[in-house]
């Protein structure tokens, strides 16, 4: 990943002068959009500026190969609320995101995708909700202008997914536009796809969220980023969600869940191998059946692995945890 900076521009900035919002803006091939994008963006920040304050606009290239990278050089170059922030190669949404975040000056931070979708007014909105003592605003495209089989059904279904093993009463999970508080997307480590589990991780932070409406066009410009693969992409992290949401503090508990039905399994095959009825008694059949029996072997095998890897995780995790508050410690006694 390489980062780029006008030379025109100081980008050094101070807690006086640093933007109050920035707006991180992910992009894939999205040359068509980018002007119209820019200026939508520049019109909405800069008409609110009573309100919002000073603004910063990052766009994050993708790996883009369709010219996008030579125009975000000219608006970073003319435009000096723009940074750009440019990846060698395509590395996915989320790792675009993740940079934008890291290098984002505001201490309001907004997201938001680059094909025109969104609507850069709706910003304002987003940030006057979130002053009302949220931490995190979510869009919810309650209109959304896409097709049904391919994009709406599959979103319904993901939502509804991610609502239920999350606990978080989001419509519309999958919307970039959403508003944080820094401190919150300062503190996540987002990997694989997780940009869309944005809300399900603050709120494992503690964080206080809502949602608002927002509007959503239909894509004029370029080609959609997303397929239906995407769906098993969905599933599998919303399980490590699930994990990190609920069990990160003891993920012991985790894999002793998972452990209890493989046991109940053992027990169920070693009785039934073992054990027979004869004229209404219960007796020990010493002629076991091998195939029962095996089954127990390995279901019990593979239960006591389960088990041993949450212990291993449990372990690791207090290790770490020790050792850091012993670095702590020891650094502030250096300190004195």
């Amino acid at each position: 990943m390489t980062r780029f900076h006008a030379p025109r521009h100081s980008r050094t900035q101070t807690a006086a002068t640093a933007p109050r919002v920035s707006v991180v803006v992910p992009l894939f091939n999205e040359v068509q959009n980018l002007l119209r994008l820019h200026e939508s963006l520049s019109y909405a920040l800069g008409s609110a500026a009573a309100r919002l304050g000073s603004y910063e606009i990052l766009f994050v290239d993708d790996g883009s190969d369709d010219g996008t990278r030579d125009l975000l050089r000219r608006l970073a170059a003319d435009d000096p609320h723009v940074r750009a922030v440019l990846f060698r190669k395509n590395c996915g949404q989320t790792a675009a995101m993740s940079a934008g975040f890291e290098m984002a000056q505001g201490e309001i931070v907004v997201s938001m995708d680059g094909d025109l979708q969104n609507d850069p007014s709706d910003i304002p909105r987003l940030v006057e909700r979130l002053e009302d003592g949220f931490d995190i605003v979510c869009g919810w495209r309650r209109h959304r202008q896409d097709s049904f089989a391919t994009r709406l059904l599959p979103s319904m279904i993901a939502n509804q997914l991610i609502r239920w093993a999350t606990g978080v009463p989001i419509h519309d999970t999958g919307c970039s536009l959403k508003a944080y508080r820094a401190w919150v997307v300062r503190n996540l480590h987002l990997y694989s796809d997780m940009h869309r589990f944005i809300a399900a991780l603050g709120a494992g932070l503690g964080a206080r969220i809502t949602e608002l409406p927002v509007r959503h066009h239909p894509r004029i410009y370029g080609q959609s980023k997303y397929g239906l693969g995407r769906i098993f992409r969905v599933v599998i992290d919303l399980v490590v969600i699930k994990m990190l949401i609920q069990f990160a503090a003891h993920p012991i508990r985790w894999f002793g869940m998972l452990a209890a039905p493989l046991f109940l399994i053992f027990v169920a095959l070693l009785g039934v191998g073992f054990l027979k009825f004869e004229e209404g008694r219960l007796g020990l059949l010493w002629n076991y059946n091998n195939f029962y029996v095996a089954g127990a072997a390995v279901a019990a095998l593979f239960g006591f692995n389960v088990f041993l890897l949450g212990f291993l995780a449990e372990l690791q995790l207090k290790a770490s945890r020790f050792f850091r508050r012993r670095i702590a410690i020891t650094a502030t006694e250096a300190a004195r």
